[in-house]
């Protein structure tokens, strides 16, 4: 049921482990550099040029990379900055190299994060009848407005108990799995997201739930290779039955920008846009 795409995204890489609580910690000194430099390399970029991105020289990047040279802590920023490094890993990083975590990680429901938290609820509720969700970086939903629920009656109850799981939810055989009448295609979208997470984020609890998702045994195609109609050639759709009815989605989704705090780093909202006008047309017709 969720799309992720972003460019601070999230198999694992030498250099670091993942700890229990989906933290990124250091392996034992591997040194900055190394995790610098596989930075850069996942990224493409040249020491020179993430030198004159830097505001720095390539030999000295090749210092820091090797070890040579200790970078200070507003280097580790910078180049983390201009490397992209998602938010959580830039405090790897940090740590890595001797210093203290820059970025916070606030718990969602921090009265600090009030305003943040109603103004997603807005948002999700604003885009009513059609379905949209608020996930973080392991896909718990964090909230979710009635397009939703309507997508999810049906679902038994295990299921529905938090915390909820979009890709559970998805995928699980007794889930969305056997309403979705393109499954193949979207699962296997799903599980290509989830692997472009997991080779930015170095997260056990993300692989744990890529691994337990792909054990999950496909439904029976009970529609006999039932023509899937008219798809978009901008974007897969999620073609799923809804009381005997076939609805068409697209997904899309929203990170916030220039984030300060991991939480709200991690946090996606996903839109499913109606594919079609029938699709559309029922929807509000549900709602109504």
């Amino acid at each position: 049921m969720t799309s992720r795409t972003s460019t601070t995204g999230r198999t694992g890489t030498t250099g670091t482990t993942a700890a229990g609580n989906g933290t990124s910690v250091p392996s034992p000194d591997p040194g900055v550099g190394p995790l610098l430099r596989d930075w850069r390399e996942r990224r493409r970029v040249s020491q020179l040029e993430l030198a004159l991105r830097a505001g720095s020289s390539a030999r000295h990047i090749s210092f820091v990379e090797t070890g040579r040279a200790r970078p200070s802590e507003e280097m580790v920023l910078r180049l983390a900055e201009h490397l992209d490094v998602p938010v959580r890993e830039r405090n790897a990083l940090l740590l890595v190299a001797g210093y203290a975590p820059h970025y916070p990680e606030t718990p969602l429901d921090d009265p600090a994060l009030d305003a943040l938290r109603a103004g997603l609820e807005r948002l999700i509720q604003g885009y009513e009848p059609y379905p949209a969700l608020v996930v973080n970086a392991t896909y718990d939903v964090v909230a979710a407005n009635r397009g939703i629920a309507m997508l999810l009656e049906g679902v038994p109850e295990s299921l529905l108990a938090p915390p909820l799981n979009a890709m559970r939810l998805t995928l699980h055989p007794r889930g969305l799995a056997p309403r979705i009448r393109n499954l193949p295609e979207w699962r296997g979208h799903l599980f290509a997201q989830m692997e472009r997470e997991i080779a930015l984020h170095r997260s056990a609890p993300l692989r744990a739930l890529y691994d337990e998702v792909a054990a999950y045994p496909v439904p029976e195609d009970r529609h006999g290779g039932e023509p899937a109609g008219p798809v978009p050639h901008f974007a897969l759709p999620m073609r799923i039955e809804h009381d005997g009815r076939i609805l068409s989605f697209i997904s899309s989704i929203a990170t916030f920008n220039t984030p300060m705090d991991v939480t709200v780093a991690e946090l996606a909202v996903e839109t499913f846009h109606p594919a079609d006008p029938e699709t559309a047309k029922y929807l509000h017709s549900h709602t109504s």
